[in-house]
This record gives C-alpha cells, sequence and structure tokens, in this order.
C-alpha cells in the first residue's frame, strides 16, 4: 500500500473480513481469476477469494451452483453502439441471452461460469469496458446524469468529470480498501437526475459569484446511504468548481477509508461516520486535507423528476431528439440490445444511455428521423409510451438469483404493474419499487410507494409477502417513506395496491402529486386504509 492504514493499530476494532482483505487486496483476485480458478474451475475457489470476487465485479448467484452475476461499469450510463454491441454478444454466448439495467446505470449478467471469466474480461477491455470494482468495498459506478452533453436542462456537460473520476479510482490501490461499499454521483441536471441523497458522496449544480463571475460549480453531498438504516446525505457548506472535484472526491474518500467504522460490517458506511460527526465537522477534517473552500453559493437544482425520461424530447442541440425507452423492470435480452445498438447507429449518434430508473435513451436522433425509430418493431416492447404503472416500476434482482433476497421480484413487479395499468386510469404516474431484502438495491425508500420482501407463515407452508411504506421523494423536501404496518401476501399486492391508490385518487386535491397527498392526509391515514383494507380481505 502507497499510504499508512492507520485502522490497523488496533486490531479489536476490526472485523473479520478486514483480515481478509489485509491478507490479500480485493484487486488481487482478478489475476487469482484469470491465471488460475479459470483453468482449475468453480471448485478450486476458496471462501476468501470468493469474498473477494466482488472486486472483480463479480458475485456468486443462487442457486451456489457454479453460475455468476457480474455488473459491468457504464460511466453516466452512456455507452458506445460497440460496447452496447460487445456486452449484448457476452450475454448471448455466457449469460443465457438477459441483460439487466441496474439502478446505478449498470449493466449485469447472469449464468457466467468462472472459466469464461479470461473472455469476458478481455471482451469488455477491448471496448473500453471494466467490470472491476462494480462490486466490494471500493470507489464503484459513478453515477451521472444520462443526458450529460446533450441536456436543456443541465448546467454544464459532466461527462469529462465523471470519466476523470472515474479513472482516478478505478483499479487505484490506494482505495481499493475502504470499510464498505462507496457510491458517488455527479450531474449537473437541476432535476437531481444523479439522485444525491442516497450517495455517499455527491455533487449537484450549483453557482457562486467569484471575483464579479458567476461560475458554475457544485455542491457537496455526504453521508447518503439506503439498506436497513437508510441516511439522507448531509450538505457541506462548500463550492466546488469543475477543476476541484477530484481534488474532493479524494480528500473525502481518504476520510472515510482512514476514519470510517471498520468494526462491525452492518455499521460500515460513511453515512454513520458522517451521522456521528456531522456536517461540520466533517467539513473541518475535509479542509485540513485539500485546504480552505468558498463556501455555499446558489442551488441549482429545482426539484426531482427521478430520472424518467419517457418519449421523444428535444436535445440543447438544434434539430436533435432524444428517445426516453422504457423498460420493464430494467431487463432486455442481448438480441434486443443488439438491435437498440443498430437503431443508434442507423438514426442516432451511436450511443445508448441507460438511467437509474433501470431506462434507456436513444440519443443524436434527427427530426426527420423520429418516426422511422418509433416504427422499429423492437420499439413495441421496450416502449417510448409506456403504460403508467409499468413505466414507473422498479425492481431489484430477487432471489432469482440474488443469495439475500427472500423473495421473487422482477416477476412480481411486471404483473402487479400490468394489473394496475388494468384496474386504474391515473394522470398521476406513481413510483413503485420493489426489494427482495434490506440492502435495497431497488431503492424502496425513495419510491412513492415500496415494498420490501418477506415470508409469512400460512396453513400452506411460508409465503413471499411484502411489507409496504409511502411517501417516498427526493431533491427539495426529500424523505423516505414511512412503513405502514400490515403485512401483504405476495398475490395480494395488485389488488391492495389498486385500494391504497384509489384512495389517493378520491381524495386527492386537483394535481397534488402522491408525495404531496402522503404528507397532507398523513401516514396515518393510509395505515387506516391498509388495516381496512386486510380485514375485508381476511373476513
Amino acid at each position: 500500500m502507497a499510504y499508512e492504514a492507520v485502522w490497523t493499530k488496533d486490531p479489536s476494532k476490526l472485523n473479520k473480513f478486514e483480515f481478509v482483505k489485509l491478507e490479500k487486496d480485493g484487486l488481487d483476485v482478478i489475476r487469482t481469476i484469470i491465471e488460475k480458478y479459470a483453468h482449475e474451475g468453480y471448485d478450486s475457489i476458496t471462501e476468501d477469494d470468493m469474498n473477494r470476487f466482488k472486486w472483480a465485479g463479480v458475485y456468486e448467484q443462487k442457486p451456489k451452483d457454479g453460475h455468476f452475476m457480474m455488473r459491468v461499469r457504464i460511466n453516466s450510463g452512456i455507452m458506445t453502439s460497440d460496447q452496447a454491441r460487445a456486452m449484448a454478444e457476452i450475454a448471448k454466448d455466457y449469460g443465457r441471452n438477459l441483460v439487466d439495467v441496474t439502478t446505478r446505470q449498470a449493466i449485469q449478467f447472469h449464468w457466467l461460469r468462472i472459466e469464461n471469466m479470461p473472455d469476458i474480461f478481455n471482451r469488455l477491455e477491448k471496448v473500453g469496458l471494466y467490470s472491476f470494482e462494480a462490486c466490494g468495498d471500493c470507489p464503484r459506478t459513478v453515477v451521472g446524469n444520462p443526458l450529460a452533453g446533450i441536456d436543456k436542462d443541465e448546467l454544464m456537460d459532466t461527462t469529462d468529470l465523471v470519466n476523470e473520476v472515474n479513472d482516478f479510482f478505478l483499479m487505484n490501490r490506494d482505495f481499493s480498501n475502504l470499510p464498505r461499499k462507496y457510491k458517488m454521483s455527479i450531474s449537473s441536471n437541476i432535476y437531481n437526475s444523479g439522485h444525491a441523497e442516497i450517495q455517499c458522496l455527491a455533487f449537484t449544480p450549483a453557482t457562486k459569484v467569484i471575483d464579479g463571475q458567476e461560475v458554475v460549480g457544485f455542491h457537496v453531498w455526504v453521508g447518503g446511504g439506503l439498506s436497513a438504516k437508510p441516511h439522507l446525505a448531509q450538505q457541506l457548506d462548500m463550492f466546488v468548481t469543475p477543476g476541484e472535484v477530484l481534488k474532493v472526491a479524494t480528500g473525502v474518500t481518504t476520510i472515510y477509508r482512514d476514519y470510517g467504522y471498520r468494526e462491525k460490517r452492518h455499521h460500515a458506511r460513511l453515512k454513520f461516520l458522517v451521522a456521528d460527526w456531522g456536517a461540520e465537522k466533517f467539513k473541518e477534517k475535509l479542509v485540513e486535507l485539500i485546504g480552505d473552500m468558498p463556501s455555499r453559493g446558489e442551488e441549482g437544482v429545482i426539484g426531482w423528476k427521478a430520472a424518467y425520461f419517457d418519449g421523444v424530447h428535444p436535445q440543447k442541440q438544434e434539430g436533435l431528439n432524444y428517445i426516453g425507452l422504457s423498460l420493464p423492470v430494467g431487463r432486455l435480452s442481448g438480441d434486443e440490445l443488439i438491435e437498440l445498438a443498430r437503431i443508434a447507429d442507423q438514426y442516432g449518434e451511436g450511443k445508448l444511455r441507460t438511467t437509474v430508473s433501470q431506462n434507456i435513451i436513444i440519443s443524436g436522433v434527427k427530426d426527420e428521423n423520429v418516426d422511422k425509430v418509433l416504427a422499429e418493431k423492437v420499439l413495441e416492447r421496450i416502449t417510448p409510451n409506456p403504460k403508467h404503472f409499468m413505466s414507473r416500476t422498479v425492481s431489484c434482482t430477487g432471489n432469482e438469483f440474488c443469495n439475500l433476497a427472500v423473495v421473487e421480484t422482477k416477476e412480481r413487479a411486471v404483473r402487479v404493474a400490468e394489473y394496475l395499468d388494468s384496474k386504474l386510469e391515473l394522470d398521476e404516474e406513481i413510483r413503485i419499487h420493489f426489494i427482495g431484502c434490506p440492502n435495497a438495491c431497488g431503492q424502496k425508500h425513495i419510491a412513492d410507494i415500496g415494498l420490501q420482501g418477506a415470508l409469512v407463515k400460512t396453513p400452506e407452508g411460508m409465503v413471499d409477502a411484502f411489507d409496504i411504506a409511502v411517501g417516498g421523494i427526493l431533491g427539495p423536501g426529500a424523505q423516505f417513506n414511512q412503513v405502514i404496518k400490515g403485512r401483504v401476501k405476495g398475490d395480494d399486492v395488485g389488488p391492495v395496491l389498486e385500494q391504497l391508490i384509489l384512495f389517493y385518487k378520491e381524495n386527492r386535491s386537483p394535481e397534488e402529486t402522491f408525495n404531496q397527498f402522503v404528507n397532507r392526509v398523513g401516514v396515518s391515514a393510509f395505515q387506516d386504509k391498509l388495516t381496512s383494507v386486510l380485514a375485508v380481505a381476511a373476513s
């Protein structure tokens, strides 16, 4: 290591996995996979190295029978058509033709075998992509504005900044052993497309008059995160120019590395350190490392659109458009991804853009080519004009592949969305997120309606069920949703949500959003409604 691992001075403050990381850096497992395990096979993999596989962007998937999941980093979600095709071919050759878009703009494969990893790594590297550190106790995929460079609602193009920060931290052994996962976002979109409040470190648009000139830059947020104990990030009293983003990111990450908690893995995220220190102390420590910084400027974020971009929209370049496509629960086939890459080449700028809402954008489409794109057969399913509930439904991987999830989520989410679209007409789009375990990869806490999987005992045995929470939102007035008591069996989720949404529809004020309605009537009103619905169902 090029730095002093100060946290090792008191071994009693280290959980057992910290010793595994000290024995062998997580990044070293990449070479071990290529040179050893790919040749000797699944049965040769040690338990410690299996835990280190995360640094290669790889997890053993459920059931533990020799198949793996892999995440690929996509900076700001922006990929070239060649990169998209390379990943589609990997999915077709090794991943049963399955591709998932994650809530961090990454691409995820399933069904991979250890013997195929060297070829997969090589194919990705040839097109400038990496799975390395897409998982693990390290800086993960840098989330950003998927419309960077073409967005009418951005203060500046953040593409180069995201790439700079990504390139600095990727495979950087000074920061490959953090206490836990570490998530960053950089966006200059005025509608908070980087979901700043749930990141460990986030940069959001701001302006400040410096020496008589208005400067476009960023405000800084630290300590956000979800999982079983969610925290909203706190904003530091600091204005950051584009040229100082990397310096600030390096300073924040250094503080986390050196002062973050390592005694208990469930209490090791940066959010816990920030909660204990507070924003003022954290800024003081940061300034010790990087020097004085200007105070906050004018806030650039004016609202939150949850990173949804359905439909055809003009870009800031005259005569060009982007087309936002709704990808049901983030899942598509390799064949569909190849078709989208072809369309991007034929009618667009040769790029596809993934979003944190698990959707895809085709950019650079000339006015005269819009109708030609809309007529493409692949857009019948991956449509720019989705039905209301399907368009706003997000889901984690669920227990189909994930060893932590206790229930299936992807198929369930689709069935529920289809049910609601068949039963309800609503002019307001309600965001519904499904997660299969408390880790909250499906970001349940920020949804209008969030559902967390659980199990309930019935006379027929244990069955899937969900706890329901209402009222989440980010941006100005950010708040996590609140759980209402009453566990709902999986097969009853659709009808129960129908009744809760009807309660909103029939009692809302004109143009009142779901979040505004929850805040006006109170969570207790939803509690009473759910209790009555469940009582009727049980009678």
